[in-house]
């Protein structure tokens, strides 16, 4: 609990970030989230509940002593305002499973499906029901192997309805034309899948669900007919030709199955590259990177998956080692650059950074009490659904402890380039001196986190935090104490966790190597993007390159990024510089600008804060 002058001071706080809310003043504090229109009534309505929720868990949930460490800029634990509900950020729902034996989301019991059209609307259903269960993000970790049994029905469906026509089939003439109308109804299911996608909304009807879906490793017909048609119905966008912001794909890279000419599955790896050429999506992750093939023991289940933005999910101390019916429960970002700037020397740093990560793990494993301590009954779809591992035996009235010990608490951090700066005057895209500093501080907090999941015998996790909102915070906190100062608080944000600075000019092939090495010590999830320049739609070969160069370099996920604009009037897709080069159009507010933001895309600037517009306007274009 906190003392009275600290309650006093956070109650005057929230009093102002109601008023901003009411006023629309306050364009960071309505824009948290560029996923969610902050003025809209549902907007404004989540806003006045979140400010108000992380008012309560100040002053009545958290130490006072992580609230210090807060107020002075240190520490940030992220989605704070859900803490006093209890819930855990994400899940890798288990689709198949849940579709297997039916589901009911709280208003009636839905029946297995019997082809894919109906299969995949009710994974549009499911991950509705369980947005409203979780503060972060829900993906299918295998959602090309879940539909499969699907499209199996779809073509047997049609196969019995054309021997019933008054035709004589030859056997092979008979399976191609069943084969045929059931690759017409599987894309017709991929389409309304993604357009329920972006219009679906949740949470009050603020938000249209955080979506991801994993796949690419699927040889069977069927799972390669699903594959196709996802990324085939993804690449024509939407009614007008707009670029699908959810759900987030991430096709699964490796050897032997679609990372060579001669591999069942190369030609959708190709099919892949077009379309993330044309919508930015899919992200690719890599099955045989350090990080990623030590749980791989053959089977789709130990099939790396992440959640679009960057968790990951993988070691487990209390059952099996994969991702499915598994989440991150919370996470915590260490302000790197206040540390650096407080600190006399670099072993004052590691000092003062051991102390934090010990304070951070206390404020988790208060987090985790909390949500323990919580029923089944209180996440009726998530529990009672067999969203969680092992859920499926609880009780309404039970606590949630044997569950979610299976899931990840995860150690951020943010701003490792600019502490560089602020210990030695250089970053690690700079100088192979910073280079080795940076990864041995990320180093030490890996290793410090196994330690600690080895103390407490949790799935403690070191995360490449995702930063938003908190980007910008940090850096006006720091700014507000210690001034301008050039590399470190110049600029309107801190730059995203291990990143090399998106303003720093260097090689594409340089930022993929030095980025590279600081995958497999985040094993609580990481991305690492190249921004390319032109129309990369022209240059497949190349985007072939760069995926096989991240490859080479140990990443575990990347993505590649690229202008995509769109003329409202006249529906031209491509590159719009200060006209559309179609109609004409000059008028910025007809035009549509897709970019992405901290793993997922956002197509109106306008809903972005103002760091991430100042990030954004400074990216540079990597060269060859």
């Amino acid at each position: 609990m906190q003392t009275p002058t600290m309650t006093n001071l956070h109650t005057d706080q929230l009093l102002t970030a109601l008023a901003e809310i009411v006023s629309s003043s306050n364009q960071d504090l309505i824009q948290e989230n560029a996923n969610v229109d902050g003025q809209s009534p549902m907007g404004q309505m989540s806003k006045f509940g979140s400010e108000a929720a992380k008012h309560f868990a100040r002053t009545q949930l958290l130490s006072p002593d992580v609230v210090q460490a807060m107020d002075d800029n240190f520490i940030h634990p992220h989605d704070l305002d859900f803490m006093p509900t209890g819930t855990t950020t994400c899940a890798q729902i288990p689709l198949g499973a849940i579709l297997r034996g039916g589901f009911n989301t709280g208003h009636g019991f839905m029946r297995e499906p019997a082809d894919i059209v109906s299969a995949m609307a009710l994974s549009s259903i499911i991950f509705q029901s369980n947005q409203n269960m979780q503060h972060g993000g829900q993906s299918y970790p295998m959602i090309d192997y879940d539909l499969a049994p699907y499209v199996h029905k779809t073509y047997l469906k049609h196969k019995r309805r054309l021997t019933e026509l008054p035709v004589e089939w030859e056997a092979t003439a008979l399976e191609a034309a069943a084969w045929k109308q059931a690759d017409r109804d599987v894309f017709q299911a991929c389409e309304a899948f993604v357009h329920n996608c972006n219009s679906m909304h949740s949470r009050g009807g603020g938000q249209v669900p955080f979506v991801s879906v994993n796949y690419g490793t699927d040889t069977s017909v069927e799972g390669r007919m699903l594959i196709k048609n996802l990324l085939l119905a993804t690449k024509a966008g939407l009614g007008n030709g707009e670029t699908p912001i959810f759900p987030i794909q991430i096709f699964k890279m490796k050897q032997g199955i679609n990372y060579q000419p001669d591999e069942p599955n190369y030609d959708l790896y190709q099919l892949a590259l077009e379309t993330t050429a044309k919508r930015l999506f899919p992200n690719f992750s890599f099955i045989d990177s350090s990080v990623n093939v030590q749980h791989y023991d053959g089977t789709p289940e130990s099939e790396v998956s992440y959640m679009g933005c960057r968790t990951r999910v993988m070691a487990n101390r209390h059952g099996v080692e994969n991702s499915i019916q598994r989440g991150n429960l919370s996470f915590t970002s260490i302000n790197l650059v206040k540390i650096a700037l407080v600190s006399q020397t670099v072993e004052g740093f590691f000092y003062t950074l051991s102390g934090y990560i010990n304070l951070v793990v206390k404020q988790l494993l208060e987090r985790f009490d909390f949500q323990c301590h919580k029923q089944a009954q209180h996440f009726s779809f998530l529990y009672g659904q067999g969203v969680w591992k092992g859920s499926e035996q609880l009780k309404p009235t039970d606590n949630l402890s044997d569950v979610l010990k299976q899931g990840t608490l995860s150690v951020g951090f943010i701003g490792l380039a600019e502490a560089l700066v602020a210990l030695i005057g250089e970053h690690h895209g700079e100088s192979e001196r910073a280079f080795k500093l940076g990864y041995e501080i990320v180093q030490f907090m890996r290793d410090r986190v196994d330690q600690i999941a080895d103390q407490y015998d949790l799935n403690f996790s070191l995360i490449a935090t995702p930063a938003e909102g908190l980007s910008g915070r940090f850096t006006k906190g720091d700014r507000a104490e210690f001034g301008v100062i050039p590399g470190v608080t110049e600029r309107d944000y801190y730059t995203n966790s291990f990143h090399i600075p998106v303003y720093y000019s260097i090689r594409a092939i340089d930022k993929i190597n030095r980025e590279g090495a600081f995958h497999k010590l985040c094993n609580g999830g990481h991305i690492s993007y190249i921004e390319c320049d032109g129309d990369v739609s022209k240059n497949i070969h190349a985007l072939d390159k760069l995926v096989k160069a991240m490859a080479a370099a140990d990443f575990g996920y990347g993505s590649i990024n690229h202008p995509v604009d769109r003329c409202q009037p006249c529906g031209y897709t491509g590159i719009i510089n200060d006209c559309c080069p179609k109609c004409g159009n000059h008028d910025e507010a007809y035009i549509e600008r897709i970019r992405r933001i901290t793993g997922y895309l956002v197509g109106d600037m306008k809903k972005w804060n103002t760091a991430k517009r100042a990030e954004e306007s400074q990216r540079v274009k990597h060269g060859k």
